[in-house]
């Protein structure tokens, strides 16, 4: 009994603690997407959340790991769907294509658009806040999808070639244009039909690029 009372304890003491780690999240979140990265700061940040600024930096103690933190809560989620999306044993076309929607379905949704435009509006004067928009976002991301490529291409079920090459090929061919215009204001978000026909025309050049031979 006198075992199991201090991991009881423990426990609801790291459950109060997450809790207070995702509230400060939301509102960091809902600060660097209103304001920007510049014009964030800590001290507001704490005042919202109704505490100490001394326990906001026991959690991030500097404003760059709140906003990596910030990146990392809504880019894991991600991943963990394009994870279970890729399953080797499926067709590798039509799998390709859920991704695709899925890569579409993420990056045009206004929050994806804010972060993007705070991430290249700012990196001039903060160039660790691209590094780590790049690092925590697409390049992972890519590192995910290579992986599954690598594996159709051993399997024979995609043409042999760079596999990190063909994931940045299919991320490009899938979300450019959508994205591009999106983020200049020129176009509205896509529908889903949008969506299915943007994936549609991207499966259709990458598997004349990476068929098997």
């Amino acid at each position: 009994m006198n075992q199991t009372t201090p991991k009881t304890k423990m426990t609801r003491r790291d459950a109060r603690k997450e809790d207070r780690r995702e509230a400060i999240l939301t509102v960091a979140s809902q600060s660097f997407l209103e304001h920007g990265y510049a014009a964030t700061s800590m001290s507001a940040i704490a005042a919202e959340l109704g505490g100490s600024k001394g326990t906001l930096w026991s959690y991030f103690p500097s404003k760059e790991e709140l906003f990596t933190a910030v990146i990392d809560q809504r880019t894991i989620a991600f991943r963990r769907q394009l994870q279970e999306i890729l399953e080797p044993t499926h067709c590798v076309e039509q799998t390709l294509r859920n991704v695709c929607v899925s890569l579409l379905e993420k990056v045009t949704s206004p929050e994806a658009i804010a972060l993007n435009r705070i991430a290249v509006g700012e990196a001039g004067r903060f160039p660790e806040l691209g590094e780590i928009f790049y690092n925590r976002g697409p390049r992972m991301s890519t590192g995910v999808l290579a992986d599954y490529l690598e594996g159709a291409m051993q399997r024979g079920e995609l043409r042999n070639d760079d596999p990190t090459l063909a994931a940045r090929t299919l991320i490009a061919l899938c979300i450019y244009v959508v994205q591009q215009k999106l983020l200049l204001s020129i176009a509205a978000p896509p529908d889903e039909a949008a969506i299915e026909a943007e994936a549609d025309c991207t499966m259709a050049i990458f598997m004349r690029a990476f068929a098997p031979e």
